[in-house]
Order: C-alpha cells, then sequence, then structure tokens
C-alpha cells in the first residue's frame, strides 16, 4: 500500500494498472485507502476510479461516485458516460449526455463518439441527426474520431446515404471509418458495394490497417453471397494479419464455410481458435445442424456446459432446428424444456421451430396445442412452421384452418400465401390453390422465382427453371439428357406429383426434368474437374422429386454434389443425401 504522502498522480497510476488488469479486490482496497486520505474529490482520482468500476463491469457504481462528486468537469461527464455506453447502457449514456449539456459542458472529440455509439446501438434516427447536428455546430466533425463514429452511427441507424456522404466529407479516414461504411453496406444486403468499398481501402489508403471489425463484415458479405473463393483469399488474409484468431473473426469464417457447402473447412477454423467466445459456439452449433451433423450439434452443446460457457436464446435455436431436420421429436421437447432452467424464456422463434419440429413429423394436432399454449401472440412465422407441416402432410384441412388464423392477422407476407397455394395444388385441389395465387396477384405480390446459382472462379453462374439464356445451354441440355438415361436404367421414375400446376402427364415430365438445380448440376458435371464437389445454392426448398434425382445423378456420375436450399444442406454422394430424406 502507498505511503500517506503519495501525490495524486501515483495513486492514478496503480489505479490505470489495476484498471488494466481487471483487479477488483485491490482496487476497492485501494479506493478505500483514497476515501481515507481525502483525495477521492480530486478531479483526476475521481476520474480513474469511475473508468476503474466502468472497466470492471460495475457502471452504477462509477454512477454512484460521480453523483458523489462535487465539483463535475468535463472530464467526469465523459467518463460516467463512458461507463454507460462501455457496459450496454445506452439510454443511461444519452441521458447524461443531455444532462451535460445542460449543465453547460460542451461535446468534445471523447464525448461525441461515446454519444454515437449508444446512438447507434438503439438505432435512433432523431438523435442521430441530432448529434450530427450538434457535431457541425461545435466544429468537431473535422475530427477523425468524430467524424468516423457519425460513419458508424448512421451505418447502424440503417441510413447509409447519410454515412456515406459524411465518409466522403472526411479530409482523412481510419480503419473505423471504412468499417463502419462496409458493415452499413453488408448489413442492408449491398453486398457489391461493401466488396468494392473493401477493395478500395486496400487499394488507395495505404496507411489503413484492417481489424476484426472490418474483415467479419466483409466475410459476412461472402457468406450471404455464398462467394467462397473470395472468401479464401479474405481468410488469406485474416492469416496475414494475424486476426485468423480473433472470434469475431472466426464467427464469420465459421459461417462462411459452412454457407458455401464446405462444413469440414468451419471445423478447422473452431478447432484452431483456443479461446472461443459464445459467438463462435453458436456458429459451429448452426453450421452443424445445418449440415445435418446432428449427433455433433449435441455434443457441442454437452462440452459447452464442461467449459463453463453459458448457452442463450440462440443456441437453443440452434438445438431446435437440429432436432427439426432431424425428426428428433422427444429430443427438441428435451432442449425447448430445457431452455427455463438456464434462465432463458422461450421467444417467438423457439415457438415456431417447435412448431416446426412437431408439424414435419406428422403431429399436427399437437403442434397446434403448442400454439395454443403460446404466453403471446402467435406470430406469421410460427402459422407458416404449421403450415409447412400441413404441405408435407397433404393435409389440406388443417391447411385451411391455419389460412383462415392467418387472415385474420391482416396483411401477411408472400410465403404464406404461396404455402397454402402449394398445400392445395399438392392435393390436386385446384381452385383454391388459383385462388390463393389471385390474392397475391390483387396484392401486387409477385411469387419469388426459384433460382439455382453455382460459383466458377469469379464468376456466378445462376439458373431459372427451363433456363436456356446461358452460354453453355446446349452442353447444359445434352448432359441433362445423357444423364436422363443413364438415370432411367438405374431405375429412377418422375415424380410429376411435385408439379405444383395443372398440366398432363408430358408436360410435368418436362417441367421438373429442367429444375433450376438440375440445370445447375449439369452445368458443373461439364465444368468442374471429377474431383471437385459441386455446391449449387439455391433460394428454395429444392422439390421431393429433384432430391431422388440427384441421389441417382450422384450415383451414375461417382461425384459429390452439395445442394444448399432455403433451410439446409443436402450432401448427396454414391446415391445416398445426408439428409436421410427428412428435410
Amino acid at each position: 500500500m502507498l505511503p500517506p504522502q503519495s501525490d495524486c498522480r501515483d495513486i492514478c497510476k496503480v489505479l490505470v494498472c489495476l484498471t488494466h488488469s481487471r483487479s477488483l479486490p485491490k482496487g476497492l482496497q485501494l479506493h478505500a485507502y483514497v476515501v481515507k486520505l481525502g483525495f477521492e474529490a480530486l478531479p483526476l482520482v475521481c476520474h480513474h476510479l469511475i473508468n476503474f468500476y466502468s472497466k470492471t463491469n460495475l457502471p452504477h457504481s462509477s454512477h454512484k461516485l460521480f453523483d458523489s462528486f462535487p465539483h463535475k468537469s468535463a472530464t467526469t461527464w465523459s467518463s460516467v458516460i463512458s461507463a454507460f455506453a462501455q457496459n450496454d447502457l445506452p439510454h443511461l449514456a444519452l441521458s447524461f449526455f443531455r444532462r451535460m449539456l445542460r449543465h453547460g459542458f460542451l461535446p468534445d472529440d471523447h464525448t461525441l463518439p461515446t454519444a454515437t455509439k449508444s446512438c447507434a446501438a438503439l438505432s435512433s434516427l432523431p438523435t442521430a441527426h441530432s448529434l450530427h447536428a450538434l457535431a457541425l455546430k461545435s466544429a468537431n466533425h473535422f475530427d477523425l474520431f468524430v467524424g468516423s463514429s457519425l460513419v458508424d452511427m448512421y451505418a447502424k441507424c440503417g441510413e447509409i446515404n447519410n454515412a456515406r456522404k459524411v465518409f466522403d466529407e472526411m479530409p482523412h479516414k481510419n480503419v473505423v471509418s471504412w468499417s463502419g461504411l462496409i458493415y452499413g453496406y453488408s448489413q442492408l444486403g449491398l453486398d457489391e458495394e461493401a466488396l468494392n468499398l473493401f477493395k478500395c481501402a486496400l487499394q488507395q489508403d495505404y496507411d489503413i490497417r484492417v481489424n476484426d471489425f472490418t474483415l467479419s463484415s466483409v466475410l459476412r458479405v461472402c457468406s450471404a453471397s455464398t462467394l467462397f473463393e473470395l472468401g479464401k483469399q479474405v481468410h488469406g488474409l485474416c492469416f496475414k494479419t494475424s486476426f485468423d484468431s480473433s472470434c469475431f473473426v472466426a464467427s464469420s469464417l465459421i459461417s462462411l464455410y459452412s454457407k458455401c457447402g464446405v462444413v469440414e473447412g468451419g471445423y478447422k477454423v473452431f478447432e484452431e481458435v483456443k479461446v472461443r467466445n459464445l459467438g463462435m459456439w453458436n456458429a459451429m452449433l448452426i453450421a452443424c445442424a445445418q449440415h445435418a451433423h446432428t449427433g455433433k450439434t449435441f455434443e457441442l452443446f454437452e462440452e459447452m456446459g464442461r467449459v463453463g460457457v453459458k448457452p442463450n436464446f440462440i443456441t437453443f435455436l440452434c438445438l431446435l432446428y437440429a432436432c427439426s431436420h432431424a425428426g428428433l421429436v422427444e429430443k427438441g421437447k428435451h432442449y425447448f424444456g430445457l431452455m427455463k432452467e438456464h434462465g432463458i424464456e422461450p421467444g417467438s422463434q423457439h415457438y415456431a421451430t417447435m412448431v416446426d419440429l412437431l408439424g414435419r413429423a406428422g403431429k399436427l394436432d399437437e403442434a397446434f396445442r403448442v400454439i395454443e399454449g403460446m404466453p403471446m401472440e402467435p406470430t406469421e412465422s410460427v402459422w407458416g412452421a404449421l403450415l409447412t407441416g400441413c404441405r408435407i402432410h397433404g393435409n389440406t384441412e388443417w391447411a385451411s384452418f391455419v389460412a383462415d388464423r392467418v387472415f385474420e392477422m391482416g396483411a401477411v407476407s408472400s410465403g404464406i400465401n404461396v404455402l397454402l397455394s402449394n398445400a392445395y395444388a399438392a392435393a390436386g385441389r385446384w381452385e383454391e390453390a388459383a385462388r390463393a395465387r389471385k390474392m397475391l396477384r390483387d396484392q401486387g405480390i409477385k411469387k419469388e422465382t426459384g433460382l439455382s446459382w453455382v460459383e466458377e472462379g469469379n464468376r456466378v453462374h445462376t439458373f431459372a427453371a427451363g433456363d436456356r439464356s446461358h452460354g453453355k445451354t446446349k452442353e447444359i441440355y445434352e448432359k441433362l439428357e445423357e444423364l436422363g438415361e443413364k438415370m432411367a436404367k438405374a431405375g429412377y421414375v418422375a415424380d410429376t406429383s411435385f408439379v405444383l400446376k395443372e398440366v398432363d402427364g408430358d408436360e410435368k415430365s418436362q417441367t421438373i426434368r429442367y429444375h433450376s438445380e438440375r440445370l445447375a448440376i449439369a452445368f458443373g458435371l461439364i465444368t468442374f474437374p471429377q474431383e471437385r464437389p459441386i455446391r449449387v445454392m439455391k433460394n428454395l426448398r429444392v422439390c421431393g422429386d429433384c432430391h431422388t434425382a440427384i441421389k441417382f445423378i450422384s450415383k451414375c456420375t461417382g461425384r459429390v454434389i452439395i445442394v444448399r436450399d432455403n433451410n439446409r444442406f443436402h450432401r448427396f454422394e454414391e446415391g445416398k443425401c445426408t439428409c436421410g430424406d427428412y428435410w
């Protein structure tokens, strides 16, 4: 302990060390010693004490200390505002920021970025405009850190045009400004703009040092667009800059490899990072669930418990999802009940997944009882999950009942009407199917076009059903004809019940033969070497006949074919699929 003669600077130096080491017991002892010496009323000491409690996750202790301090300076105001912002208390941070202004203290290049961070957390656009105006009024907008924080704030509030305007007007830019704008574009699904900006950052600003936030944002873009080759290049940059060990980057890498159909790459990333946060565990859990590695999903959850990682609501969504796509009803009920033991109340997403699990298993009555027992109003996704079960099992009576409940909700998405139309069509009730489609037309909504795409080098080749616009159309259709003969000899017979149109048998056979995924696979067969797996991405659920056909294609060609539909991955090899024909 310091002798009584020690001045406040020595006290502050020790406080800084204890703050860096997050040593709460020693910090509390030093605070008591500060009170005993009467140094607590000194602004610099008070500032460091507030910061100490903030960094040790005790923001309310920072608040209490601030309130007891008689002579508040700009530094102490800044410290307490930062304490709230850093501990996920954005409302309090902005409230104290307003109080600071009312007390006559002007914001500076420290307090403004803290306020914009809190505004971004709340996605409050009116507050964002006020803070921007304040930055202009105080001439702080020229400051590099303030300007960067404004870019980040607008991006996180979804105001990408304002973010870009501030960014373009900045005389100098840093990694925060570049990263904030890249993140904003990626969150809005403007993938091409995000990638172009990332390339500009690397090419034009030689002083920029990308950080884990930048890299994880770019990797998310690659994942969303399934740009595997580009994603691998970004992974190389992560390795080169040593950010591959960052939990945020690792989570994005796991998602990249998983969404591009290379789950083995996700496993490798997961194993190489020794210190894992909850985001990494959840990323690996959903990867396993989507790729039908159901047993591994449960193993990882058990391992989480052994290493002391506490699950959250996303963790249980992953577990329920895995159960739903493997038909594990009892296991799903177990995990659903386990949530409350971990202090997690099931939300509407958990109920929707539970209804999906029961609906897929044909337990439609039980699924409806789950909906009746919900503590909140059923959402569109909950009814949609039950409607999916009706569609799979051809139960049009239940589908009609669900439709009535959905219509009572008022305006709903096109997906629900499409599900209803498909359910009627599958049962041969063409008038009802036509009526559901008419409702879409009356609302001015078009059914989403089924698309499949394959990545080749730096190009993405996209196909629709019956597509003849591709440069290799002749070769693609010749390959399909050749495959059709081989598949027929192997025992394949087209199941035309999956053609949800009222047409004759020959037309049904032609329609189903040229679905988008088959065109994409044929392109892969004539383009990629024998040893390379063919990875096809699809925006809609793969139909039952195409699923059967692809099993035959994998058997006849000896190729590994990986298809991602809108729900999960299917890996076809030697005539079998990892989903076990349950999806």
